[in-house]
């Protein structure tokens, strides 16, 4: 399962549940026909393409919500963020 977590500007983030079965911790977003796995550590692209400003967003995303992203990894308990403006 991959609930979405937040949705803005055109981005949809979501997480998987087991998230111990696939270190490092991270997110994945999805834009139109791009997807990219962003690592939570750093908000870098681990694998995928996504247009520049799409990571820009999402690296900001990540930053203001790093500690919210952390605990959901870590108790596989996901709850819905606010978007980023």
């Amino acid at each position: 399962m991959k609930p979405t977590i937040s949705q803005f500007y055109g981005i949809r983030v979501v997480m998987f549940l087991k998230q111990k079965e696939h270190n490092p911790p991270h997110i994945y977003a999805y834009y139109g026909n791009d997807q990219a796995k962003f690592l939570i550590n750093n908000g870098e692209v681990m694998e995928g393409d996504f247009p520049k400003q799409g990571r820009k967003l999402m690296k900001e995303f990540i930053i203001k919500y790093k500690k919210e992203l952390i605990e959901m990894w870590e108790t596989e308990k996901y709850k819905k963020l606010p978007p980023i403006e």
